[in-house]
């Protein structure tokens, strides 16, 4: 049949091999040669062993005598993946559809072959796609979540490490993405080289990465330290020398979860933990997850807030430290809360600051704030510029500059009345694209100020990039300012940097006259503290607006 057929063959795209009932090659196509390297002079009378790998052959042997002997073949019909063997001595995969046929010499077989090495590299290259990270190499956590659950179904005792790294947006930011791309990928280099060799290293995410390793708590713990000592030495990326912190949560499997999405939710615990206590690494414990479910407790009753109006503002005057005057106040948020009373913010804010509804309650907060000094205005009372707090979804949004416009408009306010607060950590989370509406707003007459100044470790180059016009000194560095020599060295720092900035500084945490004078003393202007006034709600403060100018302290 091959002989009659032989011209329509001899061009087909396919390769295609005919061997006799023993094994035998018969005939090959020029397809046939170009893929396995041989001549067709070389080929035809070899057994097929000439073109299967040697580990093979027992089973191709036993499969072509059972068809050569007048057995079905399990493969007729069927498209099979196997490896093949060039002349070369290299393996390379192949499809491979077999057909059987009754000639007038017997039985004969062919093989419709193949070469499928780029269907192969394709799909391994999706498959690392799919399961391990591009930047560094490392798996990803579909591969490391896959490995965790494998080892929990198999009873394995393993434990979980979660790390974040510390600023690491600042770093981004400051230094640009190219050395941030850096650091990750010589951290995917020393973090496995302090781990015992079947830890699975894993980047989670953008700066998170995962840690599944053998072992209870005494193993996690040791393996933790080897973490964390590793990042004592600073990264040497390019001209840049890094010094990077990290925070570790640690669960143990299967005692804080008896399956993958349990032992990692057990690990965020742990982590979250290790973020608030300012890095190192935490353990798991079961006292966690009520913490957890404080914390949803507390999302429903903010929510019920919102959606009742039980958010109040009180107010806390900003005045001259030489003498007296007011020249501002800024809208502190306040909880009335149903049964508890007044709830501080101290309470809630952090929680509120990540709740769906943050955006309706700042955008309320911002409202209520220009509707209170349009009111005072409306009196002929005067309290200077109204400072108010900005949350960072209200940032993310991409509206902010309209937002605030139409507000001021709602209320017949000029921009110049308005000072806009955000804090160091908001600023250094963002990127070049939102800093636009704050210049938008700028160029308007709205101020905007870098609430408790310091303590966000915010890069000059952050200052740079915002239409900064006020520093607010935090409390902490105003508290020991008399008792502390490196406290006064900040104070002094900021107000030199900001004076040769030619923006305002705020002092915040005035108590004592004493403070007072050193601040004074320092050539810090403006001051607000319970010196002056603790925050007051609205008909107070009026009240406190009605009475002469002067540094006198309400109790």
């Amino acid at each position: 049949m091959i002989s009659a057929l032989a011209g329509l063959v001899e061009n087909f795209e396919f390769a295609l091999v005919v061997i006799d009932a023993g094994g035998v090659i018969t005939f090959v196509n020029k397809a046939a040669e170009q893929m396995f390297g041989y001549e067709r002079a070389e080929m035809v009378g070899q057994t097929l062993d000439l073109i299967i790998p040697p580990r093979l052959r027992g089973a191709h042997h036993a499969g072509v005598m059972r068809v050569g002997s007048g057995s079905p073949s399990r493969l007729s019909g069927k498209t099979v993946e196997v490896a093949a063997l060039r002349r070369d001595g290299s393996e390379f995969p192949i499809e491979l559809s077999l057909s059987v046929w009754q000639g007038p010499e017997g039985v004969s077989m062919g093989g419709m072959i193949r070469d499928i090495s780029d269907r192969r590299q394709r799909d391994m290259r999706l498959h690392r796609l799919a399961h391990q990270d591009p930047l560094t190499g490392l798996p990803n956590r579909i591969q490391f979540e896959t490995r965790l659950g494998e080892a929990l179904e198999a009873g394995e005792e393993l434990s979980v490490l979660l790390l974040d790294l510390d600023r690491f947006k600042k770093i981004n930011h400051t230094l640009g993405h190219n050395t941030g791309d850096s650091l990750l990928q010589a951290l995917a280099v020393r973090l496995p080289a302090v781990l015992d060799g079947g830890a699975t290293v894993a980047r989670l995410g953008s700066d998170d990465f995962g840690v599944l390793i053998g072992g209870g708590r005494d193993v996690a713990a040791e393996a933790a330290e080897a973490l964390l000592r590793s990042f004592d030495q600073p990264f040497g990326i390019g001209d840049h020398l890094i010094r990077l912190g990290v925070s570790i949560g640690v669960a143990v499997g299967p005692e804080d979860g008896a399956d993958a999405e349990e032992l990692m939710a057990s690990a965020d615990l742990a982590l979250l933990r290790a973020r608030k206590r300012g890095g190192r690494h935490c353990m798991f414990e079961p006292a966690m997850r009520s913490a957890i479910a404080e914390r949803r407790a507390l999302q429903d009753e903010l929510l019920q807030a919102i959606e009742a109006g039980q958010f109040v503002l009180h107010y806390q005057p900003q005045v001259c430290l030489g003498t007296g005057a007011l020249l501002g106040a800024e809208a502190l948020l306040r909880w009335h809360h149903p049964t508890r009373g007044l709830i501080a913010p101290g309470e809630f804010l952090e929680v509120l600051e990540t709740h769906f509804g943050a955006l309706t309650a700042g955008n309320w907060i911002l409202d209520e704030a220009c509707r209170q000094l349009a009111e005072w205005r409306a009196k002929g009372l005067e309290p200077g510029r109204m400072a108010v707090n900005l949350f960072a979804v209200q940032i993310n949004t991409g509206k902010l500059a309209e937002t605030v416009k139409a507000t001021l408009a709602r209320h017949g306010l000029p921009a110049e009345a308005l000072e806009l607060e955000v804090t160091e950590t908001i600023a250094l989370d963002h990127e070049e694209r939102t800093v636009a509406p704050f210049r938008e707003l700028a160029e308007a007459g709205v101020r905007l100020a870098f609430d408790d100044f310091g303590t966000g470790h915010a890069a000059l180059s952050t200052l740079k990039r915002f239409p900064l016009t006020t520093l607010k000194i935090d409390r902490s560095f105003v508290q020991d300012l008399l008792t502390d020599p490196q406290d006064a060295a900040i104070v002094r720092a900021v107000l030199g940097m900001a004076r040769d900035m030619n923006l305002s500084v705020v002092a915040e945490g005035i108590e004592t006259r004493d403070q007072e004078a050193a601040l004074s003393e320092m050539g810090c202007r403006i001051g607000q503290g319970y010196l002056y006034s603790k925050p007051l709600p609205a008909d107070k403060f009026t009240r406190f607006l009605k009475k002469p100018a002067g540094p006198k302290k309400t109790n």
